[in-house]
Formats: structure tokens, sequence, C-alpha cells
């Protein structure tokens, strides 16, 4: 039923920020849960009661909740325009990688959150609708679905969902706990991509930044990136995320401006911020300044000190203001 595909990076002397992470749901013998087992916590009634509903067509699950997911994050569409983008006539369903896809094409970050209860609760109190993909059914005999999970009941150890006709159904902790295994507990959020969700943790959305800039929606990317930079300022690969994406879009001021405020910044990666300055240094004839910052990149212990060794001779080799250029590393 599952399938993942990895994403690969590859490695030039211009590094990237990260050398990096598809499921098809239709619509159609567990111990019970002990509730205070549940959660690392006893949480707080949460419901969230302005999120779109939208009754679902047959096995039209997944447009109708990702309509209401990106209405609730601020983007109007409805599960019509959704659907032929989503829909699989010949696998009855939609595959998660197409949620994802149209979230980013409309310029959201299609979130996947951990597949904890703590997790769900936590985007709930922050504002955050939970899309769930549950299997309704039974192992062997699968009714996968799509659902919004809007609202906790902790009187009643009960989840208030958006689901197929119901625009609130009442579904307990254990049994929803029991579908939602059988989907592999998978749960995203849809946030506006300068709107970090509440369990984000660094790598995943700088990932998530990523996705966004691979399917070429730089504005969002870039809103990512500097939503991370904001709030981890000392993870390194913001900074280059940053640094490479106003590169390629032909800014070398915002690129080389987002370089050193990486530097000033960043614990993390700061062999690879000197490195690419170097190469926008060397890419403005300045070849000192270049070669200068080529051989702070090599002091730095990197997996990539191969590449930062031949940014270095490159310099050497280009250098045109008559100094003397030894490629070896000091």
């Amino acid at each position: 039923m599952k399938k993942r595909l990895a994403a690969a990076g590859s490695l030039s002397r211009w590094l990237p920020a990260v050398l990096l992470v598809l499921s098809l749901g239709g619509c159609a013998a567990l111990t019970a849960l002990d509730p205070d087992e549940a959660f690392s916590e006893p949480p707080q009634a949460v419901e969230l009661t302005d999120v779109p509903h939208h009754p679902q067509e047959a096995l039209q699950c997944g447009p109708a909740a990702l309509a209401a997911m990106l209405q609730w994050s601020g983007h109007d569409v409805a599960p019509e325009t959704l659907k032929p983008d989503l829909f699989v006539p010949a696998r009855r369903g939609t595959f998660q990688s197409e949620i994802k896809a149209q979230s980013r094409a409309r310029d959201r970050v299609p979130y996947r959150i951990p597949g904890t209860h703590d997790a769900i609760v936590a985007e709930l109190h922050a504002g955050n609708p939970v899309m769930v993909f549950q299997n309704l059914g039974l192992g062997w005999l699968p009714v996968w679905h799509y659902a919004v999970v809007v609202g906790y009941k902790p009187d009643n150890h009960a989840y208030v969902l958006r689901s197929g006709e119901h625009k609130r159904q009442i579904t307990t902790l254990d049994r929803f706990r029991r579908t939602w295994e059988r989907g592999d507990n998978w749960a995203i959020v849809v946030v506006r991509p300068d709107e970090l969700p509440a369990t984000a943790q660094p790598a995943h959305w700088l990932r998530a930044g990523l996705d966004l800039e691979e399917t070429g929606r730089a504005s969002a990317a870039r809103a990512a990136y500097e939503r991370g930079r904001a709030h981890w300022p000392r993870h390194g690969g913001f900074h280059v995320a940053l640094v490479n994406l106003h590169h390629g879009e032909g800014d070398a001021r915002g690129a080389a401006a987002a370089a050193r405020r990486g530097l000033d910044e960043a614990e993390s990666l700061r062999g690879v911020l000197n490195n690419n300055l170097a190469m926008l240094l060397l890419e403005q004839g300045r070849y000192a300044d270049a070669e200068n910052k080529a051989r702070a990149a090599l002091e730095v212990d990197s997996p990539f000190t191969d590449a930062f060794k031949d940014t270095l001779e490159t310099i050497c080799q280009q250098r045109t203001d008559g100094a003397a250029c030894d490629a070896q590393a000091d």
C-alpha cells in the first residue's frame, strides 16, 4: 500500500543547503489504549470550530480534506478545483504525494508532524487543524480515508473530526488510535511558509523549504528559509539555503549578505558558508578575499573538504591580479 521515494542530492563545488525524505489513500487485534498513556501530560480541551467542512462525494475525501486545510491557511479553493489533480480513478483514491504537491503549488507547506497524540494536540492548540490518514476497515480489507482533526475532548477521551459527511464527528481516542495506526500514523498540517508549525524541527522545516524551491516556488521557499533562520539562527542550513537561492536568482549582493550573516550567526556549516562566499567573491574578481574565505573553509572539519580544496584551486588558477597563490591548504 505504501510507497516511499528518497530524494538524492549531489555535491559540486557550489554546495547545496543539505545533501539529502508515497502513499495512496482512497475514501471508502489491538489492546485498548489507556488515555493516561496516550499523552505525556493530560491534554487541555481544544476545538477549532471555524475550520471549513466539505461533505465529500464518493471516494473524494482527499480533495474535501485538503480544501478545508488550504482554506483554513488562507487559500480559498474548492474541492472540485482540486479533484482533477488529486483523484486517481484507477486507484480510487488520492496519493499522499499529490496532497503535498497541490499544497506546495499554492505556496503552502504540507508539514508532516510526529505521529503522536501529543503532536496532534499541540498543533490544535497552536490553531492548526491536522489532516490524518486512516484505515476505517481492517488490515486485510482496508477502507482508506482522509479526515481533518479539529479538536480534542479530554472529558470524553475523544477527537473531533471533519470526516466524510460529518462536520463534527466525535471519535473515541481508542478508535482513532486503531484507525490512524493502520494508516502509518500519517498526519500533516498545511501552513503558510512564514508560519512555523508547533512541532516544527529545523531539519524537517529546511527540507520543506527545499521541496518548495525544487518545485519552482522560490518566493515561498525564501519565506520558509527566512522563518527558519529567524527561529533557528544557529542552524547553518537556512543560511546556506538563502545564499544558494539568492545566487540562483542572480542576486550576488543578496547571496553575499546571506553568507556573511550566516558566518555571524550560525554554528553549523561554517565551512560551506565560507566556501560559497569564496565562490561569490571569485565571481566578482576579488581574488585575495576569495582566497582568504576558501582557506577559512579549509580550517573547518567537514565532509566537504575535497570540495573546499577544489574551490581554492579554482581561485588560484583564475587569479589575474599577478599575486601568487598556493593551491595547497595551509
